[in-house]
């Protein structure tokens, strides 16, 4: 799209956020202070987005977000729109027709001519931290954690000219300008080999060392674990692959395992859990039942996180469902470890449903995080999915946009 619409002209932005459990529109003033949309005029549907042959169906979400908007618009006074985001589940692989339509209608509806497609981590990234470095995990049926270092504060190749150069390496397989302190990922392996990781838009890397560390899962006994010295800047991405292939210490790996309990105590077999079978037969009934009721279902990940939270309830008094917990809490921690920048002003913040659990999984969570990011802030998130779209629009119409592009999470038409 042309960068026609001048940022002193905007006194609004939209954001649209498409997810699993419907689509939001908000509008919001463009002179944002700091980092974050203010006051924004919202409407909401809890029918998500209808998915065809193309991917995500663009005429269709357009059919419902556009009167939507207008409305939100007329009432906000809004006098020219000076950029929109558009964050939606699902963007990377089935957003081709939202980038092809988007663009064209959008400047057709409104004359905007900024436009920012996102996926939906990127603005639950942006909702919870705007654009500060650092890490966010987002937990709910699922769980995936994404870790940023804004533009500004990248190093650039061959020199040592920007706020970061690329003499010296830091701790952690970062670098360090002059041979000082540094910068880098928390957990900075890979296994791709020398090309990177094309799913986080990580750079080819330097060279490709091998770092001595302890394995956790070898009972402490040290092994030779590659690892690659990178580019501080861009994204980096943990986990989020679905309840089949990880999303590892989200809910619905928690309920799994807790249902997996409560069949072990009903046969009998070590590991089971009487609460929690007491648990299941409350909630789905009889325990032998179960799997006809289950396996059928076409939202298997939804039924079994429905019995995370009964899990929590059981933690207090139940040593197997507060076992569970630890052992979400580790692979939380594991993820948040995996993307956050070791920069000082790292924080991550915790966001999504599961999170409402409370103590019985924030407790171990925290206790993890600090073991493995020592020093590192944690937060819960200061606003939603839609926020972070509107914090994108606004850094756009203000060309403050310092989040990094990158074809599968963020990009600027």
């Amino acid at each position: 799209m042309d960068d026609t619409v001048s940022a002193d002209a905007a006194t609004h932005v939209l954001g649209i956020d498409s997810g699993g459990s419907g689509v939001r529109v908000g509008v919001a003033p463009a002179d944002i202070p700091g980092d974050s949309a203010a006051k924004p005029l919202t409407w909401s549907s809890a029918t998500p987005a209808g998915v065809g042959d193309r991917g995500i169906d663009a005429d269709a979400l357009l059919a419902r977000v556009l009167p939507a908007a207008r409305e939100l618009l007329r009432e906000a006074g809004a006098r020219r729109l000076g950029a929109v985001c558009v964050g939606a589940a699902g963007m990377a692989t089935l957003g081709d027709d939202l980038r092809a339509r988007l663009p064209d209608a959008l400047a057709d509806a409104f004359g905007v001519r900024r436009l920012a497609l996102a996926a939906d981590a990127v603005t639950a990234y942006a909702g919870a931290l705007g654009q500060r470095p650092g890490a966010v995990v987002a937990a709910g049926t699922g769980l995936i954690a994404l870790g940023a270092v804004p533009e500004d504060r990248t190093a650039r190749r061959g020199g040592t000219d920007g706020a970061y150069g690329t003499e010296g390496r830091g701790a952690g397989g970062g670098v360090a300008a002059g041979g000082g302190a540094g910068i880098g990922w928390a957990a900075d392996r890979t296994t791709d080999g020398p090309t990177g990781d094309r799913t986080t838009g990580d750079r080819t890397p330097d060279r490709l060392t091998t770092d001595r560390t302890t394995d956790r899962l070898t009972g402490g006994r040290t092994t030779d674990r590659p690892t690659t010295d990178r580019l501080p800047g861009g994204w980096r991405r943990a986990d989020g692959w679905g309840h089949l292939l990880g999303d590892c210490g989200g809910g619905a790996w928690i309920g799994r395992a807790g249902l997996e309990a409560a069949m072990r105590a009903h046969d009998g077999r070590d590991g089971g859990s009487k609460p929690l079978l007491a648990r299941l037969e409350a909630v789905f009934g009889p325990a032998a039942e179960l799997p006809g009721k289950l396996y059928p279902r076409p939202d298997r990940p939804a039924v079994l996180a429905s019995f995370a939270p009964e899990v929590g309830r059981c933690a207090a008094e139940d040593p197997v469902a507060e076992g569970i917990l630890r052992d979400a809490a580790r692979h939380i921690a594991e993820a948040a470890e995996a993307v956050c920048p070791r920069l000082e002003s790292s924080v991550v913040a915790l966001t999504g449903g599961l999170f409402r659990m409370g103590a019985p999984l924030l407790t171990p969570v925290r206790e993890e995080l600090a073991a493995r990011l020592p020093g590192t802030r944690v937060t819960e998130a200061a606003g939603d999915p839609l926020d972070g779209a509107l914090c994108v629009a606004a850094a756009l119409a203000t060309d403050e946009l310092r989040l990094p592009r990158d074809p599968g999470l963020l990009t600027v038409v």
